[in-house]
């Protein structure tokens, strides 16, 4: 690490310095060290919220988490999502002999021992991801998940030289690099707010000076943001759903409904053919989604029984009655949660270990749900107007 990793920033009487990192660098822990003892400043900024300080100054981050809850709150793509990008941050880290965000947890470290003030400067990251979520659409979600996939476990080792490529990005952004390029928009929440509030953050901390340890992917952005003034609320609201998908959800059980009650009443036969179509396609494509995931037989029968029913309903999922089924018969024990971060990082941990399963069980099941639900009502409709 050289001092070209160093960005001074005067504004007013407030001095900022800022360094630019890579999350999965010993070099970069060993320069958040020096500079902070040689600047001793006020205040130390660090690209963390609240959730990923907890998990880096309390280590098993996930052993306190309510599965229960997860499912029940519908967060259990997002969490997933989550914990394939830690996974890959791990096994990065983890090649290179090092612990990942080594240089965040020496900042929060220097800065308490100098007895500067620690600034949690980095919006929340379950809000990222849902103003990411919001962002690209139906297609952009699946997209995502499979890019996202890939990239953890891809085995191939990653060279010095893809290292010193990925100083020059944030995580997310090393994760996601092809996605973010595919879909331009997806940059907005992942990386151009996220610059508008960490320099608000910084510009706000207390005292004459103040040292930012930041991804030297967000430097730039701070750099030209810093100057100008930022909403801090507006950043962090969530947009609102579209109305699209909810009156799409409503529609299609609405139209199969009433298609088979129109068929009913002039040919039973072949209602009784469109009935048992939808339950067949709904139904099996949930089970096999729920059977991939390695549920147990109760948890696959739960699937096959709900979907049908679930997929006329667009308040409810089949993937959460059989996550709720799992988490019941397979409760995951304090072991699985203190394993995760180890297990998360190959495909067959994620497997294995209760806690994933379930979530992939979640995930697995909507997705065949959704499936059965296009092909059981296309089927629906094929069988009223050759009956017509």
């Amino acid at each position: 690490m050289t001092e070209a990793n160093i960005t001074r920033i005067q504004l007013d009487d407030k001095e900022v310095v800022l360094i630019g990192t890579a999350h999965v660098s010993k070099q970069s822990a060993e320069q958040v060290k020096d500079v902070i003892e040689a600047e001793q400043p006020d205040s130390v900024c660090v690209e963390l919220d609240e959730q990923r300080y907890e998990s880096v100054r309390e280590g098993n981050k996930w052993k306190n988490m309510n599965i229960f809850k997860v499912v029940k709150e519908k967060k259990s793509t997002l969490l997933l999502m989550n914990m394939m990008i830690s996974s890959f941050q791990n096994r990065v880290a983890k090649q290179f002999g090092i612990n990942p965000g080594q240089e965040m947890v020496q900042g929060i470290d220097s800065a308490e021992e100098i007895g500067a003030e620690l600034v949690l400067a980095d919006r929340n990251i379950q809000t990222t991801f849902a103003r990411v979520w919001r962002s690209i659409g139906m297609s952009g979600r699946a997209k995502l998940m499979m890019s996202v996939f890939y990239s953890i476990f891809n085995r191939e080792t990653i060279s010095e030289e893809e290292l010193e490529k990925m100083k020059q990005q944030d995580m997310l952004n090393s994760v996601m690099q092809e996605f973010t390029e595919a879909f331009p928009r997806l940059k907005k929440p992942l990386i151009d707010e996220r610059d508008q509030y960490l320099a608000e953050k910084i510009k706000q901390a207390p005292g004459e000076k103040v040292v930012a340890v930041l991804g030297a992917a967000h430097v730039p952005g701070v750099k030209k943001e810093i100057h100008r003034e930022q909403s801090l609320e507006q950043l962090t609201t969530v947009p609102p759903k579209s109305k699209v998908p909810k009156m799409i959800g409503w529609a299609i059980p609405i139209v199969i409904v009433s298609i088979i009650l129109f068929t009913l009443m002039n040919n039973p036969e072949a209602a009784y053919q469109q009935t048992l179509s939808w339950i067949i396609w709904n139904g099996s494509l949930s089970a096999i989604g729920a059977a991939v995931a390695l549920g147990h037989p109760l948890t696959v029968l739960t699937a096959f029984l709900v979907a049908p029913l679930s997929s006329l309903n667009p308040m409810l999922a089949a993937g959460w009655f059989a996550g709720l089924m799992q988490t019941w018969i397979r409760k995951p024990n304090v072991s699985h949660f203190e394993n995760l971060s180890e297990d998360v990082q190959s495909l067959k941990g994620f497997w294995q270990n209760k806690v994933t399963r379930i979530l992939l069980i979640v995930v697995l099941t909507n997705i065949g749900s959704s499936l059965g639900t296009f092909i059981g009502g296309a089927d629906v409709i094929r069988v009223f107007f050759e009956n017509l």
